[in-house]
């Protein structure tokens, strides 16, 4: 008999070759609130930092949202570890552009391919749920996640300006995403 209990894993969480994402759930409510605080974690996001309330109220709106669509945000761990490194996921723009990619990751962890492998898997997962286009939006002048999306495969589909800075659109139909893409490995 053994004293480790195995975590007993949520539907529709992911496991890649390093993370693994589980949707957000009243668990993770402080380490979103300390994310979404955070400056260099979160500043970039639209409409910028939460208040611990309003994480709290988003963390709410996101399980329900999971409820009603079969997909969400996930928190991202890192596998050997299960450290949390921020989210990933798939959700309706307030602005009415569509089913969005989005992730926001520590500052700590970037630079590892963490935000790539996530934003992949959650992509993916929501072609594979009949999700025909996922747009993703980044600021002009955030290199880092433009780079992602490139990389992922998203292409350039439009633009507009908010809060005084440019914003590009990036888009994923599912007739262009590659065929010999799997969906990754859920529990």
């Amino acid at each position: 008999m053994t004293d480790t209990l195995t975590r007993v894993e949520a539907p529709h969480t992911i496991r890649t070759a390093r993370l693994v994402l589980r949707p957000v759930e009243a668990g993770h409510l402080a380490d979103l609130v300390a994310l979404k605080g955070d400056e260099a974690a979160f500043g970039l996001m639209l409409n910028g930092l939460r208040t611990p309330e309003r994480a709290k109220q988003e963390l709410s709106e996101d399980i329900a949202f999971w409820a009603r669509h079969g997909y969400g945000t996930w928190a991202v761990h890192r596998a050997s570890d299960d450290a949390f490194l921020g989210i990933t996921g798939l959700m309706e723009r307030p602005d009415g552009r569509g089913i969005a990619l989005r992730f926001a990751l520590w500052p700590w962890s970037r630079g590892q391919g963490f935000a790539r492998e996530a934003a992949r898997a959650a992509l993916e997962f929501g072609h594979a749920a009949g999700l025909h286009r996922i747009i993703a939006v980044a600021r002009d002048s955030n290199h880092a996640s433009r780079g992602v999306l490139g990389d992922l495969g998203l292409q350039p589909c439009g633009e507009f300006r908010h809060q005084g800075h440019l914003m590009l659109v990036f888009e994923s139909l599912h007739s262009s995403w590659p065929e010999h893409s799997a969906l990754p490995e859920a529990m």
